[in-house]
């Protein structure tokens, strides 16, 4: 593992951001502008993103703002284009863009299944499609993130489109970690798994048609997120600091993961019915 800060490690590299206008993405972009890396932001809010970026841009950050669909293939290309055209190469990628739905899964309506799963599952894998080949080219380190979440590893009712698509990144990200190592790409591949941070997560998916069943558990949640959740740059700073380590498993709150996982594997090796064990 690197014995490197990442203030040493990353400054003057360039980053790829999806979802960057708010939230853990914000917080990322906020935190990398600090170790003096180069930015590309893309999100497919443009308001809010081009507001992040003019904010970076005034502290004198070097950043490329990028309106971007990432469930649109040739939107995440035309980006990956942008990003090299103006930084000359890209040593990250942090793929992040997401969005939650929330209900019993039955009711949630077949659009927003399909939305969840077109940006969530389908977003990551465009980013991928159009990054790996251009790191792959530029025989250069590199790192690519995937932030998951501890809902890759816990399965929640009333979650089930945002469990399906982070279990997926679970799959996705080891998968490509394994193809990079036949490669033998200098590409080190990391999965994020965060826990609460404070963001409006819960707070857009409510927005978004949430269904009346699931509206005391996502209020609940949004409670949890700011009351008990980290602040985005004081997640991404662990996850740098991670990341810099050369760690494959990033966990900037590990004891809630500490806490499930082992039970979890004694559930499933004891062949143990799943139990709810919380009330809704």
């Amino acid at each position: 593992m690197s014995t490197l800060a990442p203030s040493d490690l990353f400054a003057g590299k360039t980053a790829v951001i999806t979802g960057a206008s708010a939230g853990i993405g914000e917080g990322f972009a906020r935190y990398a502008a600090g170790l003096g890396m180069k930015l590309v932001l893309a999100d497919i809010a443009a308001d809010r993103l081009e507001s992040v970026a003019a904010e970076l841009r005034s502290n004198g950050v070097e950043v490329e703002a990028v309106v971007t669909d990432v469930s649109d293939p040739q939107s995440v290309e035309a980006m990956a284009s942008q990003a090299v055209d103006r930084f000359g190469q890209v040593d990250m990628v942090i793929n992040n863009a997401g969005i939650m739905a929330m209900g019993f899964s039955w009711e949630v309506p077949a659009e927003r299944w399909d939305s969840v799963l077109r940006v969530n599952i389908g977003g990551y894998v465009n980013v991928m499609r159009a990054f790996i080949p251009r790191m792959l080219q530029q025989k250069t380190q590199g790192w690519f993130l995937q932030v998951s979440s501890i809902g890759g590893m816990f399965p929640s009712p009333l979650m089930a489109p945002y469990s399906v698509t982070k279990f997926g990144t679970l799959a996705l990200t080891e998968s490509l970690y394994y193809e990079l190592q036949m490669q033998e790409a200098p590409i080190q591949v990391s999965v994020v798994l965060p826990d609460s941070v404070k963001s409006d997560i819960f707070s857009s998916a409510k927005e978004g048609a949430t269904l009346p069943a699931a509206q005391a558990f996502n209020d609940a949640l949004q409670q949890r997120a700011d009351e008990m959740g980290i602040t985005a740059e004081e997640h991404a700073r662990r996850v740098f600091e991670q990341v810099a380590e050369g760690r494959y498993w990033v966990t900037p709150q590990p004891e809630a993961i500490d806490q499930g996982v082992v039970p979890r594997a004694e559930m499933i090796r004891a062949r143990m019915n799943p139990q709810l064990s919380f009330e809704v």
